[in-house]
């Protein structure tokens, strides 16, 4: 988000500049392009209102976020990890195998995976099954006995009530916390529909390859600027995406529900899924600031009800919800496998 640009710098751009850090004297962060604008709107209040250093900021997407996360202990190594989803048992033992032996989980917050398109197209309302049709791999056959190779062209050919558009999606690459949480509750939950998928069935999110979709990379940003070039095209984001760029882009309801704060809010909207910032306890005391910085998040005016998130798209927790989640990141809670297991951050009782 353009607020950001001039004084949140990622770690290209440090080593592109030829800057150097001392490794304890700066934080530094990495993973989701979903939760970026949100640490980085912290972390420029953080510069501004203490005596630390603007955090350096590098969206790396959730997946490529926890392998630099979970690489290691020393104080080379990122401080916390943004993440669009919680994290996974294989990342854990990752990050225990390397010595990342004390996590401690922040959830920040909601986020709805919104699905856009131009703000010149007429509206387009689809269900989770017109979306999961256009993009699989294989797809019933007519008698919905086998599967086939996809040979949807146009929306019209999955549902005649669709425009007769050409099928082209822009969405997150597989190393995108977004792309996980699109597969889980849109290709996955979609796929229950069908019995041709057998033992797949409500498992099934292999994508098709044949360039009905395009993967976006992820900047987010890039596939809204996608989508106002190309008319035909939709794309998928986090929400807060959509609300930052509403004058070029219009929301695509999914089961007859838009993607709109409230909606996403009340959980009406059916792409809707929790954020996460992990934090490195092995840097605690040792990377300077690094307490300030967590405690600045979790605080009712960045992440509460009417938290300053709220409005560049964060959607608030419930108040009990809030509660709980910052006492246990104010007492420095450290993730157990059975936490992770659950995916929660909240201690298990």
């Amino acid at each position: 988000m353009t607020m950001f640009k001039k004084s949140v710098l990622s770690l290209s751009a440090v080593v592109a500049l030829g800057m150097t850090a001392n490794a304890n004297d700066q934080i530094r962060v990495v993973g989701s392009s979903t939760v970026y604008p949100f640490t980085s709107y912290v972390a420029e209040e953080f510069g501004a209102t203490t005596k630390s250093k603007t955090p350096i900021i590098e969206s790396t997407g959730t997946g490529g976020g926890m392998k630099i996360f979970c690489s290691g202990a020393d104080l080379n190594t990122p401080s916390f990890t943004n993440a669009s989803r919680p994290i996974k048992s294989s990342e854990y033992e990752e990050c225990k195998k390397n010595g990342v032996d004390n996590i401690v989980g922040m959830m920040v917050g909601f986020d709805g995976i919104a699905i856009a398109q131009s703000k010149s197209n007429p509206k387009m309302d689809l269900k989770l099954e017109h979306v999961f049709l256009a993009l699989a791999e294989e797809v019933p056959s007519k008698d919905g006995k086998s599967l086939v190779k996809n040979p949807y062209k146009f929306w019209s050919d999955i549902d005649s009530s669709l425009p007769k558009r050409e099928i082209r999606v822009i969405g997150a690459p597989t190393t995108s916390g977004t792309r996980d949480a699109f597969d889980e509750m849109v290709m996955e939950v979609a796929s229950k529909k069908f019995d041709a998928y057998g033992d797949l069935k409500g498992k099934y999110k292999k994508t098709r390859t044949d360039g009905a979709f395009i993967p976006g990379g992820e900047n987010d940003n890039l596939i809204v600027q996608q989508l106002t070039q190309d008319k035909a095209a939709v794309g998928y984001f986090g929400y807060s995406f959509l609300e930052e760029n509403h004058d070029k882009i219009q929301g695509v309801s999914l089961n007859g529900v838009s993607p709109t704060f409230e909606d996403i809010a009340s959980a009406k909207y059916p792409v809707s899924r929790s954020l996460y910032v992990y934090a490195k306890g092995n840097h605690l005391g040792k990377v300077k600031g690094m307490e300030q910085f967590m405690d600045l998040y979790m605080s009712d005016m960045m992440i509460g009800q009417n938290g300053v998130l709220k409005n560049i798209g964060l959607i608030p927790m419930p108040a009990s919800t809030l509660k709980e989640v910052q006492n246990a990141v104010k007492a420095r809670t450290q993730l157990t496998k059975e936490m992770v297991d659950k995916h929660t951050v909240l201690p298990v009782k």
